[in-house]
């Protein structure tokens, strides 16, 4: 599993999936609010001249030397919901990214979001 003091570290390492094909290099983390571990993963994808950040669940995860492996096939984290490579993930689109890869959405008592960046 992923420890939250480690993140810093695997910044632009390449993200694969559990066939080992290469998705797009590790952006940031987003740690659940409610534990304060990580939970997420933005990964930078597209052509030079259109990347975007696609999101994928650390649930799973294995990290390895120069790469993080997650438990998630490419094709399904390429059509993830995305934002910009300078954009913020606004709290409605949450529970999109989490109905996507078929995972509960738990925001707090009271409305919470349920990531924060790390």
């Amino acid at each position: 599993m992923i420890q939250a003091a480690d993140v810093r570290e695997w910044r632009g390492h390449d993200v694969v999936d559990t066939g080992g094909h290469r998705i797009g290099a590790l952006e940031a983390i987003y740690v659940d609010t409610s534990t304060d571990e990580p939970a997420m993963a933005t990964v930078l994808v597209g052509l030079p001249t259109r990347h975007r950040l696609v999101f994928v669940p650390l649930d799973g995860a294995i990290v390895g030397p120069g790469y993080v492996k997650v438990d998630y096939d490419k094709a399904l984290v390429k059509k993830s919901p995305s934002i910009g490579t300078d954009d913020v993930l606004p709290a409605e689109e949450e529970a999109d990214i989490f109905q996507h890869y078929g995972l509960t959405y738990r925001p707090g008592a009271g409305g919470e979001r349920q990531l924060a960046r790390r």
